[in-house]
């Protein structure tokens, strides 16, 4: 489950099946590459399937499998966490070096 963009991922699939067009506009700030990259591994751990409706032009969706809605079970928590917490951790990821939160020695 390694990756910047998994939970992100995850995050837009919780509440139903999405196109890729979606997801893409979705998860703002990954590029097609790594976002189609990133559908294939969450589709071989069986997180998420890829349903392709054998059109033209293509039409595909992806969806969390039963497995995968354990995952996103796990990650809420950790979710709830960053919102609560947010203003803070985006302080503390723009912090030049030597103006950040003091080391406890």
């Amino acid at each position: 489950m390694g990756g910047k963009w998994k939970p992100l991922i995850l995050y837009h699939l919780r509440l139903g099946p999405r196109r890729f067009g979606e997801l893409r506009r979705l998860v703002a700030g990954v590029s097609e590459k790594v976002l189609i990259q990133q559908l294939r591994e969450l589709v071989e751990a069986s997180v998420l399937m890829r349903r392709d409706y054998q059109e033209v032009p293509p039409k595909v969706d992806y969806a969390v499998t039963p497995f995968g809605q354990t995952l996103i079970e796990a990650l809420m928590p950790l979710c709830a966490w960053g919102n609560a917490h947010r203003t803070q951790v985006e302080m503390n990821g723009r912090a030049p070096i030597g103006e950040g939160p003091e080391l406890v020695r």
